[in-house]
């Protein structure tokens, strides 16, 4: 029998890492024959499955107020005390209306129970979880004690309540091996790994007359090569590696695109990179237009700018440098569309990625003189190409398809509510 699922978090909108595995995580789902809700301070989702509160968005005024006391800090005031209860007060109100109206039988909570960046709202999920006593799954993409922005803060006690609460209804999901050792070694809780996942059972499909429109769009000429960086503009990304290779590449017809622009982080990294590229003779392109989230088929059906799935396949190698991060969403991106790519070894791709043997261009921190005539060779070589870019679509579609997060959720599905869930 299916089931009615609310998920929960601050913002379900945009091409963001939590956006797009909850939209993966509500299809399949959907597929199986359940039903799925949206609980958040933006949305972006059918009107008639969500429930909007503004307040919940993490840039909502008197969660900043909150934020901007309590971490750089070791000391918190009473009024911030107070202000945390009143905020969380108001909503758990709404998350009590939310489970009622819609008459949900399990929440997801996507980051909102991981890391604190709203911590009333964090808050007041936990005691409504544990006041209504209903099945929960906390996905958790990036704990607190990952960012050195949270490890100063006049909240222990709410991060130790909350981020992630112990509670015998929740069952805990990571999304790699590090993160879930952490997890039981911070807090003795227990959980298991649901990697990130792309819909391998079935491959993209796309026109000639849709890539000569993107190409267009970037403003590229046919004979140009286009090296994609399909990430927003943030540090942790390496992107000036990106900027290297293209520089070291040496040819004119070489352009980098960036398929998001800065955004929640700030625009100083963005500049730089702008200069950075100027001086080393880089044709730098920031895509402009509205890169959305291809999960979401309402942004489709009402045509909201070009989907990241509409960029990809254009692409001719795949640029992806970064420093750290938590699964690797672009990696997965680039061998679902069969591109090439240059990854940099981060310590979850190392753990978790690397063994199962994907045949990659890799870089250690740096850029050698190997790594750019492996690109060069990539790049004129279609023989090389084909080979290297199907073995890895088979590795990924053995471990990273629809049908591993398939038989994951079910698994969690049938512990809380038997076969009959």
């Amino acid at each position: 029998m299916g089931k009615r699922i609310g998920f929960v978090s601050t913002r379900f909108c945009g091409t963001d890492g939590v956006t797009l595995e909850a939209a993966k995580w509500a299809e399949v789902l959907t597929g199986a024959g359940h039903q799925c809700f949206w609980f958040a301070g933006e949305l972006d989702r059918e009107p008639q499955a969500r429930f909007l509160v503004p307040e919940a968005h993490f840039h909502h005024p008197e969660n900043r107020w909150i934020a901007s006391r309590v971490f750089g800090c070791k000391r918190r005031e009473p009024e911030v005390s107070e202000r945390i209860h009143a905020m969380a007060a108001r909503l758990k109100e709404q998350l009590h209306r939310f489970i009622a109206e819609f008459a949900i039988d399990l929440v997801i909570a996507q980051n909102v129970l991981t890391i604190p960046m709203h911590i009333p709202l964090g808050a007041a999920l936990t005691e409504t979880i544990a006041e209504t006593l209903i099945p929960t799954i906390a996905h958790h993409h990036d704990f607190y004690w990952e960012r050195t922005r949270f490890s100063v803060s006049a909240v222990g006690d709410y991060l130790r309540m909350a981020f992630p609460p112990s509670l015998p209804n929740i069952a805990h999901v990571t999304i790699n091996s590090m993160a879930q050792e952490e997890l039981a070694l911070r807090t003795g809780l227990s959980s298991i790994v649901i990697p990130n996942v792309v819909d391998f059972e079935n491959p993209p499909r796309f026109s000639a007359e849709r890539k000569a429109e993107v190409r267009r769009s970037i403003d590229l000429a046919p004979e140009d090569i286009m090296i994609l960086q399909p990430t927003r503009i943030v540090q942790r990304k390496g992107i000036e590696h990106a900027i290297e290779l293209v520089r070291e590449l040496g040819d004119p017809r070489c352009k980098l695109v960036i398929s998001h622009e800065a955004g929640d982080e700030g625009y100083e990294y963005r500049d730089w990179l702008v200069e950075y590229a100027r001086a080393g003779g880089v044709d730098l392109r920031l895509v402009r237009t509205s890169v959305s989230d291809p999960f979401n088929h309402r942004n489709c059906k009402q045509g909201n700018g070009d989907t990241l799935w509409e960029i990809y396949p254009h692409a001719d190698f795949i640029t992806y440098p970064s420093l750290y991060e938590g699964f690797g969403n672009a990696f997965l991106e680039a061998v679902y569309f069969r591109k090439p790519l240059l990854i940099n070894r981060y310590a979850t791709f190392v753990r978790d990625i690397e063994p199962m043997g994907f045949d990659l261009v890799a870089m250690d921190g740096f850029l050698t003189h190997r790594n750019v005539a492996q690109v060069r060779e990539l790049l004129v070589n279609p023989e090389r190409r084909g080979a290297m870019v199907e073995k890895n679509y088979a590795i990924a579609a053995r471990h990273f398809s629809f049908a591993v997060l398939r038989k994951h959720l079910n698994y969690l599905l049938i512990n809380f509510f038997g076969m009959d869930g």
